[in-house]
């Protein structure tokens, strides 16, 4: 018996050693989150750049009370973040889970979903304190990210849950095109803009994740990845992030910034502009398939040569004419023509115009 007692102790003690030493790692890959969701804002004062937003929710909370909400802008400028940061001051850490109901496009969102889980959630009655005496309000959240992608049949159902639960819960819309939102819910909200951010909070958001990671790294790098993410902050600190992983003791440079971002390099695309104003077309031809060989989407050399002429002292006339054959281009891109014949069409285009006008 004895044995058999001793054979259980051995046995039931083995788990919690095993436990006790996977402890740790268990705890450290835990720990591991992605630089956007560690550095996201955790209270409305630590939104970037959006003043007029983050001025009329922090009145709205210190007063515990909120009109349904419609932010619409650019994506990676803080319009999910900073709702969610104002739902944390809201209720605490502790209601949080409770009263706030977050729906992305990931998720099915048609009639149904509406109908179900967004009405019940709605028809819910809240009370309770917070328990650090602050004053809680009597209201949930229910945030529907992305909704510019809602069906038109599930917006129009929406409005009237809106309308009918206005005691009891509080709708906040996230869009990048507020022109797809059916007019009686863009009605019912108060609409905020996002602005992309600027380049100089850019940098200061970039800065500050770089000394708190104590990662190596050039001014021009920075400037690169401004550059690269078009005022995206998202997308700038995912960047960041793997060009962090891929240069673990060295310094991160422009190269690999734009190595990462999949940008075609700025000398590469002056270099094809100064072949179509003053070169040949066996040697466009060259540079053209060159380009596309090296695995640049035409998409992506369309955008930067549209940047290209734009800044170059081309007369108006000229830049009417090629940016109408980029528009032209970016349509049969998109119906699925072949890039290297497209990007040749643009660059004969280019060449055309510079040799009538020299």
């Amino acid at each position: 018996m004895q044995a058999f007692l001793k054979g259980a102790t051995v046995q039931t003690s083995r788990p919690q050693k095993d436990k006790a030493a996977a402890g740790p790692g268990t705890e450290k890959k835990a720990k591991a989150v992605p630089w956007v969701e560690k550095y996201r804002p955790k209270c409305i004062d630590d939104v970037a750049f959006q003043e007029e937003v983050v001025a009329v929710l922090k009145k709205s909370v210190e007063g515990a009370d909120l009109p349904n909400l419609l932010f619409y802008g650019p994506p990676g400028t803080g319009k999910t973040s900073t709702i969610l940061a104002a739902a944390r001051e809201l209720y605490g850490p502790q209601l949080y889970r409770q009263r706030v109901l977050e729906l992305n496009a990931s998720d099915e969102r048609g009639i149904q979903v509406v109908r179900q889980k967004v009405k019940n959630f709605a028809q819910l009655t809240v009370a309770g304190s917070r328990q650090d005496g602050k004053p809680c309000p009597p209201f949930k959240i229910i945030i529907l990210d992305e909704a510019d992608s809602m069906t038109g049949p599930a917006q129009a159902a929406l409005r009237r849950t809106m309308e009918k639960e206005s005691r009891t819960t509080r709708f906040c819309l996230i869009c990048n095109y507020i022109s797809r939102i059916i007019e009686p819910l863009t009605s019912r909200c108060s609409k905020f803009r996002f602005k992309p951010l600027s380049n100089q909070i850019q940098e200061e958001r970039l800065l500050d994740i770089c000394e708190k990671e104590s990662l190596k790294y050039s001014k021009e790098s920075i400037a690169a990845l401004v550059t690269v993410s078009e005022g995206d902050l998202r997308k700038a600190i995912t960047f960041l992030q793997s060009a962090a992983r891929l240069n673990m003791d060295r310094e991160i440079t422009e190269s690999a910034i734009i190595e990462l971002a999949g940008v075609v390099p700025p000398k590469m695309i002056d270099s094809l502009l100064q072949i179509c104003l003053s070169g040949t077309f066996e040697k466009l031809e060259v540079a053209v398939r060159n380009m596309v060989d090296e695995g640049y989407a035409a998409t992506q050399i369309l955008g930067q040569l549209h940047e290209a002429v734009i800044e170059h002292d081309l007369s108006d006339q000229q830049k009417s004419v090629l940016t109408e054959k980029m528009a032209v281009v970016s349509k049969c891109l998109s119906d699925g023509a072949d890039e290297y014949l497209q990007m040749l069409s643009l660059c004969s285009v280019i060449m055309q115009q510079a040799s009538q006008h020299n």
